[in-house]
């Protein structure tokens, strides 16, 4: 008979859980992930987005020779003006969102009515192409165009007569932006890397403040202070202060080819602590969206697309993103709102509302109650209560580790590897204390010594340092003359130290000739 098999299990270690490959989310890439991405297809290269300043912020993009507005609630197309005869490059609404202006690449600019979309006036003076147009937005009564014949235009939008001609450009004009605190203040950013700050009052075509990017500038942004811009141009992002003068504040170079557009948005109210705080967002050609923190200088998010991003825009009210890609696809992002979210808006708006009712603040243990005494580490003590705090250990460098075990050349090699001289200083002094610093340097074997000469060649002449290690200095050369006529390199070191004291020597005699020269004439200044 076959003889019964014995079962034999073994235990099986659980598996572990392999970590996430993605790094923890922050609550501001948290809040911009919560933007739900939708395509809008079968446009053309879309280079311009612009938002409308006033609810509900419908959008208008610029394709081909058309001019599309979208609902930023729905994101489909509302209403489409065609009455183009090239390509649209630029739009822009007026502060009040009752006007339109678009520029196409034949020159003209056109303003339309923004609710019946019917042209009102078409201004035309430029020979080459319009990149960019812009309605101030302290201002309802003038516009801004510039383009490819590098001139700057001023227009009365009523009178359709241009008011002042800006000169100064060597090369197309590609973009521009109108201060938020100042209507007669705008700046132009053109492909000759160049920045201008210009001034409606200054009529001699001079620019109060140019900036050199050191790139073909593609896009260039006021920020909300008006005292700083932004401007894009080659892979980099740059902020400048105006009011300094033009000065570079920082550069972020975090993509990988050239900036197309810059926009700047407000991060939402429901953000908790960083809200109302805004952020400048850029797009390139490397397919990537960009939020960089101005206020800290960091990228706090950022997005790939699978396409070259042309433009990029940010409605009012923190809801809706649109980028605008070289394929003719429009990737509109909505933020979602929670349920919370909304009841606390619904409050808001209603006026009449119930009060909520007070919390009872949390009953203090006293010392009569049992539970008083089983606290435990983690609560907070009150303002009676007697706090015994554990002394911090204090962590010893590993010469003063030496120094406590009475092992001084080994604390003295330790400290001169550090090459800390304060250190070097203060063990020395130790030792001289002690009355061991010169048993040490005649322990010393030769490798040390050589640390020791270059120490002393460093940091002897230093006044500071002086008045112990000139005074070592000599020691050293009675006490090793013999290791040191052996030793090319301590021969080296000799010779280092010759020179550095010859020439400290002839500075002092330098500096005492000065003395006597300025001596009298202070003298006969005291007088």
């Amino acid at each position: 008979m076959e003889e019964g098999k014995v079962e034999r299990r073994f235990r099986v270690k659980p598996k572990l859980k392999s970590k996430a490959r993605n790094p923890k989310q922050t609550p501001e890439s948290k809040y911009w992930s919560s933007f739900k991405t939708r395509q809008i297809p079968d446009l053309i290269s879309v280079p311009s987005l612009t938002f409308s300043p006033t609810p509900p912020h419908s959008f208008a993009a610029a394709h081909s020779a058309t001019l599309t507005l979208f609902s930023s609630q729905t994101l489909s197309p509302t209403a489409t003006i065609s009455s183009f005869s090239d390509a649209v490059s630029c739009a822009s609404f007026r502060s009040d969102a009752l006007l339109l202006a678009a520029s196409d690449l034949s020159g003209l600019v056109q303003v339309f009515d923004a609710k019946s979309r019917t042209p009102l006036r078409r201004l035309r003076s430029h020979t080459r192409p319009v990149r960019f147009v812009h309605f101030p937005i302290l201002d309802k009564l003038h516009l801004i165009s510039a383009g490819d014949d590098a001139l700057v235009k001023f227009w009365d939008v009523a009178e359709e007569a241009s008011v002042a001609e800006f000169v100064g450009h060597k090369d197309y004009v590609r973009c521009g932006d109108s201060s938020p605190v100042n209507s007669d203040v705008f700046i132009t950013g053109s492909y000759d890397h160049v920045v201008k700050l210009w001034d409606v009052r200054v009529r001699d075509s001079k620019s109060s403040v140019q900036i050199n990017h050191g790139a073909p500038v593609e896009d260039a942004v006021f920020l909300p202070s008006g005292g700083m811009v932004a401007t894009a141009g080659g892979n980099s992002v740059k902020l400048w202060d105006l009011i300094g003068g033009g000065r570079l504040l920082f550069s972020m170079e975090s993509h990988n080819k050239t900036v197309t557009s810059l926009c700047v948005g407000r991060i939402g109210n429901d953000f908790g602590e960083e809200s109302n705080q805004f952020r400048i967002m850029s797009v390139g050609l490397d397919g990537y969206l960009k939020v960089f923190d101005y206020g800290s200088f960091k990228v706090t998010h950022s997005m790939r697309f699978p396409a070259p991003l042309l433009s990029v825009g940010y409605s009012p009210d923190c809801s809706t993103r649109v980028i605008g890609t070289s394929n003719g696809v429009i990737y509109a992002s909505k933020r979602k709102v929670k349920e919370s979210e909304k009841e606390k808006e619904i409050e808001s708006s209603s006026f009449w509302r119930v009060a909520p009712v007070e919390r009872t603040e949390k009953s203090v243990l006293r010392p009569s109650h049992f539970r008083y005494f089983q606290r435990g580490q983690g609560e907070k003590p009150s303002a009676g209560d007697y706090l015994v705090m554990k002394p911090k250990k204090v962590k010893l460098a590993e010469h003063d580790k030496l120094l406590n075990k009475f092992e001084h050349a080994e604390a003295l090699v330790s400290v001169l590897e550090s090459k800390n001289p304060e250190n070097v200083l203060a063990v020395m002094e130790e030792l001289v204390a002690r009355k061991k610093l010169l048993k040490c340097v005649s322990n010393l074997g030769v490798e040390k010594l050589e640390l020791l000469m270059v120490f002393l060649h460093k940091y002897c002449t230093l006044p500071r340092y002086s008045s112990l290690l000139m005074g070592l200095t000599k020691k050293v050369l009675e006490m090793r003359a013999d290791d040191i006529r052996a030793s090319q390199a301590l021969k080296s070191h000799v010779r280092n130290l010759k020179r550095s004291v010859e020439e400290e020597i002839r500075v002092q005699q330098s500096l005492q000739e000065i003395q006597g020269i300025i001596s009298p004439l202070l003298k006969i200044a005291g007088r």
